[in-house]
This record gives C-alpha cells, structure tokens and sequence, in this order.
C-alpha cells in the first residue's frame, strides 16, 4: 500500500498557512490515522506555484491533486485520507 502525500503550499509569515498547517498536524496525529507524508512548498521558492496559486493559499494537495484552499476542514481531510 502507497504512502498518501499532502502537499502544503503557502508562504512563510502566512496566518492561513499557519492554521492549515496546525490542522494537518492534529490530524495525522490522530490514532488510527493512516501514514501520510507532508511537504511543504512556498509559493516565494517557485514561480510557477506563484503564478498558479498566490491568490489561494494556503493550498493543499493529497497526491498531487486539489483538496481545498484557504481552510482546511479536519472533517473534510479525515473523509480524503480514507479515515
């Protein structure tokens, strides 16, 4: 069975990214939770997600396609990653 991967785009100073990124912790720390890699990207480290995303963020990705933007709903991320 594959590691599913989330993929957290922001920028540093960002409150949203902040929260999104506490959101992500709590719930891969939750028992029973399957194993899930993180990676965080910014949006200042690459032009092209700054030209796609900067209006959005924070961004999060679950295996490379679109979860949800700006908020992260611990419910909604809980159904996506299969718990």
């Amino acid at each position: 069975m594959s590691t599913t991967r989330l993929t957290l785009i922001g920028k540093p100073g960002c409150h949203l990214c902040e929260d999104a990124r506490a959101v992500i912790d709590a719930v891969r720390a939750e028992p029973g939770m399957p194993e899930v890699e993180l990676e965080e990207l910014s949006i200042l480290d690459d032009p092209a997600l700054h030209d796609r995303y900067w209006e959005e963020i924070p961004v999060l990705l679950i295996n490379d396609r679109m979860h949800t933007y700006w908020r992260v709903d611990p419910a909604r991320l809980r159904a996506a990653l299969g718990a």
